[in-house]
């Protein structure tokens, strides 16, 4: 909302000496975001003044017409004679009351103004149009002013207010009465202590007879109509220079008198109206739900397919608008519109914004239904706005007019007089709550520690004890809520913090990029992933309000996100890429519906037990992927691609920082390779437990996402990391010697190394200090299915050096252990 300090004064007895910047900062802080003051015309400097044309001499042999024109200017020129001037434009006569500037001057955009010679004839300045003064955009010619509007040669740039500070406010959702002039100078004059004069008190008379026919057809859409109607209206009339400043300073386009009349309005009061040429309707106007297959082309010349959820307003003839977005092409105010009906309502503002978002259309009038309006300001904003129209426009405003209204009842807020001290941690001194919302417009009864109030029409959004209290607050001033340390010891990061930034600083140092994703997926996603019809990752959490249609599911898995950023990358011609994610996948309870939760009390065991049932199970992971090379090739080397082991040794980094051993199965998983896809396991209280899985992806899954070949990735369970890691405990360090024994063992070609690995440890004891890999053979010797894998034993003790018989029956030990779970035989 944009906010020019001059048209703020009218309603606001604020101090002379009140700068923009001053209010700027007091609005601000009180919860009024003002973004920019912009000081429009800073860099106009004059002599820029009124003028008469004189004389005009039409030169020809040009290309295009050229006047050279003879202007009074008074004294303004320091001689009194007439200035000679040479323009172009077409638009005004002899005898007009122009705009000019002056040698010496600057206009707007740092344009210097001289005289030179032009067209065969010396120019002294310049006669300007309201785009180069800065007043509105306008090309259609130079600005001719109306008689009386002053003397030649009298300063124009104060006449015309070509100097002007207005404060640019970031209205937010909740403060839907700060999009008028009438909103923000209410706060200002509470802010200010100072008189407030509000620009809706108009005198209503009583309707002289019934006007235009109209019916509210459900008083769930709306619950105030107002027609009002004028006759005999100018549509050629001129909207004022006053008027179309001010709609400019104020961000609106001035189009016409009639929609520049209802636009003002609209600034002024915060209540949008919509202009109608009587002639064009047709009978009783209703307001109703729009019906099924309902058609409409708005003024944008756009025709829409109506939802039966918009609200709209229909003649006999069909919908002619949708309510409280943009009316329809029908019943546009034309040249030939004399007579006009003015159309003021208050709709449900949950509607409105639904259908503003369905039509992608938002407009001026849908910002400020969707916030919430004035409910009894209806009235009065029809009446400024005819009268507007018969005294600029030559109307005739028509003593009969309509007005249905069915009020809801007003809400009353029970609230202790010492919530809002409570609430910001303050002693507020007695007396203190009922000064503010007095000042605000609620009415306040009862006395001591309750209150009962009844909030103000024109604020919606005070709903509750809390909507009342943030309001004292914000004008008690929060730069005047104390800052106070909080007396706990800090405890520093915790446990699992601490294990979670030793995650991602693990995948940092091995090359591996962080990435973030929204974790909004698509069943198009999870079809990518080839996932089967039963597949758990389908049971998705679906959003009431997606932010995008193709994507309304929570995920369930991280790798949709990381393979869009791979694609992405790669797309921009990085070729060689690691990257990791670590976030929460949503896997639904389906343990009901959520209760809404009391904001006067905290929640009882049984309400937690309820939210804790229907909320998602929300567990931690990590997800990684690869593709292009590992390690880049160059003088060291050829370097070498990424494969399904890279994306494996990644899992095994992250258990390793955490202090777990990982155990590495063959499996099939989707969206994996069923041949390169292995299980990750860990061991949780003795249990055996699935933390993840990692491999190289399946080449449909690839297709689908775009992905380089042979990417691979992995995703694993954090948390179940984290609950697998055991006290640790300090190492003994022996001094003794160590004794090495090679054993070398020929098995099937399935028996995964891991388990053969681990029957060593498990039967060699506890001299074992180590089992290294260190040789796999297959060929000729070993025979057709079969593979040798070479084993390094550590073995040693802590209280002596182990004899060969020792070592040598530990060796043994673990080669039984082998053979017994594997079938393993020793290779001579």
């Amino acid at each position: 909302m944009r906010v020019p300090m001059t048209w703020l004064r009218e309603y606001v007895d604020l101090p002379a000496d009140v700068t923009a910047r001053d209010l700027a900062g007091r609005l601000t802080l009180a919860g009024l975001e003002v973004e920019t003051v912009d000081t429009l015309g800073a860099d106009l400097k004059g002599p820029l003044v009124l003028g008469r044309v004189l004389e005009i001499e039409e030169l020809t042999g040009f290309k295009k017409p050229i006047r050279f024109c003879r202007v009074d200017v008074g004294e303004a020129n320091g001689t009194g004679e007439p200035q000679e001037i040479v323009c172009g434009a077409r638009n005004f006569s002899e005898g007009d009351l122009i705009v000019a500037v002056l040698p010496g001057a600057v206009l707007p955009g740092g344009f210097e103004i001289g005289a030179r010679k032009t067209y065969g004839r010396m120019s002294a300045g310049m006669i300007c149009s309201a785009t180069e003064l800065g007043l509105w955009e306008d090309h259609s010619g130079i600005v001719v002013l109306p008689e009386g509007f002053g003397e030649p040669g009298r300063d124009a740039i104060a006449l015309l207010g070509l100097r002007e500070d207005v404060l640019d406010i970031a209205v937010t959702p909740d403060r839907g009465y700060a999009l008028s002039m009438r909103g923000v100078a209410r706060d200002t004059a509470t802010l200010y202590g100072v008189d407030l004069h509000d620009p809706a008190e108009i005198a209503v008379a009583e309707p002289a007879g019934e006007g235009h026919p109209a019916v509210i057809a459900d008083p769930a859409l709306a619950d105030r109509l107002v027609l009002r109607g004028v006759t005999g209206f100018d549509p050629e009339a001129p909207t004022p220079l006053w008027m179309k400043r001010r709609l400019h300073q104020s961000g609106v386009r001035p189009v016409s008198l009639a929609v520049d009349v209802t636009n003002y309005v609209m600034l002024e009061l915060g209540q949008p109206l919509h202009a109608w040429d009587r002639e064009r309707l047709r009978g009783t106007v209703t307001v109703r739900a729009a019906e099924t297959g309902e058609k409409l082309e708005t003024l944008d010349h756009v025709r829409r397919s109506l939802d039966p959820d918009d609200i709209v307003i229909a003649d006999e003839a069909g919908a002619q608008a949708i309510a409280g977005v943009m009316g329809g092409l029908d019943t546009e105010i034309g040249l030939s519109s004399t007579d006009v009906l003015v159309e003021s309502a208050h709709f449900d503002q949950m509607h409105i914004a639904r259908a503003s978002r369905r039509h992608q259309l938002s407009s001026e009038a849908s910002r400020r239904f969707e916030r919430g309006v004035d409910s009894a300001v209806q009235l009065a904003a029809a009446t400024r706005a005819v009268e507007l129209l018969a005294e600029l426009g030559g109307a005739s405003v028509e003593s009969a007019y309509t007005h249905v209204t069915r009020p809801a009842p007003a809400r009353t807020i029970t609230m202790r007089a010492s919530h809002p001290g409570s609430v910001a941690g303050v002693d507020y001194p007695e007396g203190t709550a009922e000064k503010h919302l007095r000042a605000l417009g609620c009415t306040v009864e009862g006395e001591g520690a309750t209150l009962t109030v009844t909030p103000p029409t024109w604020r919606p959004d005070l709903e509750d004890p809390n909507d009342l209290a943030e309001e004292v607050i914000r004008f008690e001033g929060y730069e005047n809520i104390p800052a106070v340390r909080l007396s706990g010891p800090g405890r520093g990061l915790s446990d699992s913090q601490r294990l979670r930034r030793a995650f991602g600083r693990t995948l940092a140092d091995t090359g591996h990029t962080e990435v973030l994703s929204y974790p909004f997926v698509g069943e198009r996603d999870l079809d990518g992933l080839q996932l089967g019809a039963d597949d758990p990752r389908r049971d998705s959490v679906r959003l009431a309000n997606p932010l995008n249609d193709e994507e309304p599911l929570l995920r369930t898995t991280l790798l949709p996100g990381l393979f869009k950023n791979l694609a992405r990358n790669v797309s921009r011609g990085f070729h060689d890429v690691a990257l990791f994610e670590t976030g929460l996948v949503y896997l639904p309870s389906h343990g009901g519906d959520a209760p809404i939760l009391s904001v006067e009390r905290g929640p009882d065991t049984e309400e937690i037990a309820r939210v804790d049932a229907a909320l998602p199970r929300q567990p931690r992971r990590t997800g990684v992927v690869l593709a292009g090379r590992a390690e880049r090739g160059g003088w060291w080397g050829p370097g070498r691609e990424a494969t399904w082991a890279d994306a494996i040794q990644a899992a095994r980094d992250l258990a390793r920082a955490a202090g777990v051993g990982l155990e590495v199965e063959a499996a099939e998983y989707a969206p994996w390779h069923p041949g390169r896809c292995a299980a990750l396991y860990v061991r949780v209280h003795g249990e055996r437990v699935l933390a993840g899985h990692a491999g190289e992806l399946h080449p449909r899954a690839i297709q689908a996402f775009g992905l380089p070949a042979r990417t691979a990735a992995a995703e694993i369970d954090l948390d179940v990391i984290e609950n697998a890691r055991t006290p640790v405990r300090a190492p003994e360090v022996s001094t003794y010697p160590v004794a090495t024994q090679d054993v070398a063992l020929v098995v099937d070609e399935s028996v995964p190394v891991g388990v053969l690995s681990d029957a060593l440890a498990e039967g060699a004891g506890d001299l074992l200090e180590g089992v290294r890999l260190f040789d796999v053979y297959t060929g000729d010797q070993v025979g057709e299915g079969y593979k040798s894998v070479a084993f390094a034993l550590r073995f040693r003790a802590s209280d002596r050096t182990l004899t060969a018989e020792e070592a040598g029956a530990a060796r043994d030990a673990a080669v039984a252990a082998a053979t017994e779970r594997t079938g393993a035989v020793l290779r001579g």
